[in-house]
């Protein structure tokens, strides 16, 4: 018997992600599209009762890194289980191609000092044969090998440096042949469907051997040159972690000249002092009102970082931790028991000391300590005045007992609640910064949309579930060219979340090791997402795979923002 529908979705609230206030209807899929909306007439070979749920477009993550987990991980764990259909890599000028088989090894090395990417997990998953030099191949060895969402990849400078430049790329400006090169790169990764130009000026961002990455190298006319072979295509975004020299003013010479949107990271609560994430929004709204489209990147959950001293992100761009990063654990631990570093970082961390992370101690749990698990999720000031000492000299000897295995949880950033509210609820930003494939043992933010949903709809009511939705759906896919996503309506792919309102949001977060090399990884488990859909096939249902990872997954490789 011909059915009408391959599935149905029966009984919920669709909200449609324009920010229209929902409706209660029927939604019908055929060969991986929308047939039906609203009303549905006929039988369907699979029906989902969705009583009680809201039924909307998957979200859209526009700010990962899953440029290198996706060769080995092609289900793309965790983000759909929050209900993500579609993913960006490539933010922050990161990736993995181009790449000559000489470089490997320093991106490999670059990926894990910046993006805390465990060096054995890229080496053990990424193997020694890779599939792809140039980035057109890159892009077929996705589509080839499959995904279980949808993706689409911004070129990466780090990666176009280094093709051109080798090792040279951390060490100065290119010449015009070595520019001229790298336009060419620029201009095929285009043409083979990048959907855009990622690069990197923040000073936070160090790489292999704790230099500075290759994209913090390039003058601004570098990336001028390079934003222009983008613009070229007729098309394309600019994505970029801004730096004092690549900021607001370079932002809006460069939509002026190529007339392209250009999305930022991050506008964070408390990044340069509290209250002064607002003159960011008064520019965000004077460049939307000129005409531009720059869209500061912003989180709706506390940057928590797990780290260890060993590797210890937080404080790494404090010049007193410079040494940290060029030399060996011997030499930390040397350093860490030395009083006069102990005394600086005392004067560093004084709650009224001029840095992002004043006052550290007080927002910081001990994690880990295999010497005494008693001490594990316990505040660090509480023991500190239990035993009465300093909190520097207390998180230094629980690190030093263990090799520097110790690890603590600190609110980095983005902590001051009622700024936050602020940054989510301005029309001018992009709520994202999952940084999902990045950090993995350090952070876990790919839970950010249940955490939206759950916590600033339903508990604090900040937003509407409409205007939470379409800030998770068709404004993410709007701004990256994404023309067929993010929205419920007749011949759409359907890409589709089913969740229930009144329990959506994620578990703590929970330790795994299950990435290649026994790698460990920080996960949370979604709650309250009954159905998850990527191109009319159930992935997830009731939080299980309905999909065998190695068998056919529905995602597809959205190149220049297009399936097909």
């Amino acid at each position: 018997m011909q059915m009408e529908y391959d599935l149905k979705i029966t009984g919920g609230t669709i909200v449609d992600g324009t920010g229209e206030e929902g409706s209660r209807g029927d939604i019908g899929i055929k060969n991986g599209k929308i047939t039906a909306l609203g009303a549905t007439r006929g039988e369907a070979s699979e029906t989902i009762d969705a009583e009680g749920c809201v039924v909307c477009p998957g979200f859209v993550d526009v700010h990962t890194h899953y440029d290198a987990q996706i060769l080995w991980d092609r289900m793309l764990s965790i983000s759909p289980w929050h209900g993500v259909t579609t993913a960006v890599l490539g933010n922050c000028g990161f990736g993995v191609a181009p790449m000559r088989p000489e470089d490997r090894e320093t991106v490999m090395r670059t990926l894990e000092k910046v993006e805390g990417m465990a060096y054995e997990a890229l080496s053990a998953g990424l193997g020694s044969d890779w599939p792809f030099i140039t980035f057109p191949e890159y892009l077929d060895a996705i589509e080839g090998a499959g995904s279980a969402i949808n993706v689409a990849a911004y070129v990466g400078h780090t990666p176009i440096r280094l093709f051109v430049m080798g090792e040279e790329a951390t060490e100065r400006e290119a010449t015009h042949e070595e520019l001229e090169a790298m336009k060419a790169l620029v201009r095929e990764a285009m043409a083979a469907g990048a959907i855009g130009f990622a690069t990197s000026q923040a000073a936070t961002h160090h790489g292999a051997g704790g230099k500075p990455v290759p994209s913090r190298m390039a003058s601004f006319g570098e990336i001028d040159a390079l934003v222009g072979a983008m613009a070229e295509s007729g098309r394309g975004v600019m994505q970029a972690a801004m730096g004092r020299t690549l900021f607001n003013d370079e932002f809006e010479d460069l939509a002026t000249r190529h007339r392209v949107p250009i999305t930022w990271t991050a506008l964070l609560a408390g990044m340069t002092g509290a209250g002064r994430h607002r003159r960011y929004l008064d520019r965000a709204e004077e460049q939307r009102a000129a005409g531009h489209r720059i869209v500061p990147q912003v989180a709706c959950r506390p940057i928590m970082f797990d780290f260890n001293f060993d590797e210890p992100y937080p404080f790494e761009l404090w010049p007193l931790f410079k040494p940290t990063m060029t030399t060996d654990r011997e030499g930390r631990m040397r350093l860490y028991r030395d009083p006069g570093f102990r005394a600086s970082f005392k004067a560093e961390s004084a709650p009224d000391a001029k840095n992002a992370n004043a006052g550290w101690a007080s927002r910081t749990v001990i994690s880990r300590h295999g010497r005494d698990p008693s001490l594990e999720e316990r505040p660090l000031s509480e023991v500190t005045a239990e035993r009465g000492t300093d909190p520097v000299d207390l998180i230094l000897d629980l690190s030093l007992e263990t090799q520097l295995e110790s690890r603590f949880r600190l609110a980095f950033l983005n902590h001051d609640e009622t700024e936050v509210e602020e940054l989510i609820r301005d029309p001018n930003t992009v709520i994202t910064l999952s940084d999902a494939g990045a950090h993995a043992s350090q952070l876990c933010d790919a839970c950010y949309s249940t955490h939206l949903l759950g916590y600033w709809v339903r508990e604090k009511g900040v937003l509407s579930l409409e205007d939470a939705i379409h800030r998770l759906t068709e404004a993410p896919a709007r701004l990256m060219g994404l023309a067929d996503r993010g929205v419920l309506a007749r011949g759409r792919p359907a890409d589709v979340v089913v969740f229930d309102p009144r329990t959506v949001g994620h578990s703590s977060l929970r330790r795994v090791q299950d990435f290649p090399g026994g790698a460990e990884r920080l996960v949370a488990d979604a709650i309250g997402v009954d159905a998850v859909i990527v191109n009319g096939r159930i992935l997830r249902q009731r939080g299980q795979e309905r999909i065998e990872p190695g068998g056919d997954l529905p995602g597809r490789l959205l190149r220049g923002g297009h399936a097909g």
